[in-house]
């Protein structure tokens, strides 16, 4: 049996700590991409739609008075007569306005909804995240430890053998009274 271990995998394991420390610095980016755009997507729904279909509201509110007030003026004007389509600009006008109040009423379920699905997704994200971060930093370290220990360990020379003692000779014990 050899007197040292045969060590042969020490570059293996530094391959596998290099691999490990790129993995982890492509990982962090990709994690708070992650963070990143679920947070993009929250401002674009609240801040950037929602914004924009409340400015759309009272705009299109704005032009369902004047559509009104142009009917009301026709109708009571004894000069002009309220024809169809002052009607249909009111319709018009109406159907504008509420779809304007769909749209900001679906904006305002989709937000809800995204932070339901996303909370447990983030707290998954978050938790993988400590793990990378926390325990494969230690796992990198664990790494270096060993190959060092290794390396030194490979670089011990093997004790000299120690020469077995020769087996004694050994006659046979001869009967009393026999020289």
């Amino acid at each position: 049996m050899s007197q040292q271990a045969q060590i042969t995998s020490v570059e293996a394991i530094a391959a596998f700590r290099a691999n490990l420390i790129i993995f982890l610095s492509q990982a962090r980016p990709a994690l708070e991409e992650v963070g990143g755009e679920l947070a993009r997507t929250r401002l674009w729904l609240e801040d950037d739609r929602g914004k924009f279909w409340n400015a759309e509201l009272r705009r299109r509110q704005r032009k369902l008075e004047e559509a009104k007030n142009e009917l009301f003026t026709a109708t009571l004007s004894s000069l002009q007569e309220a024809t169809p389509m002052h009607h249909l600009a009111v319709q018009r006008a109406q159907r504008a306005v509420q779809e304007a109040e769909a749209k900001i009423a679906t904006l305002k379920k989709w937000s809800r909804e995204l932070d339901n699905h996303a909370a447990p997704l983030m707290k998954q994200v978050e938790q993988l995240h400590g793990f990378l971060f926390s325990d494969m930093t230690r796992a990198v370290a664990t790494l270096d430890q060993t190959i060092k220990t290794l390396d030194a360990y490979a670089a011990t020379p093997a004790p000299a053998a120690r020469p077995q003692p020769a087996a004694e000779k050994t006659e046979p014990a001869k009967p009393e009274g026999q020289s």
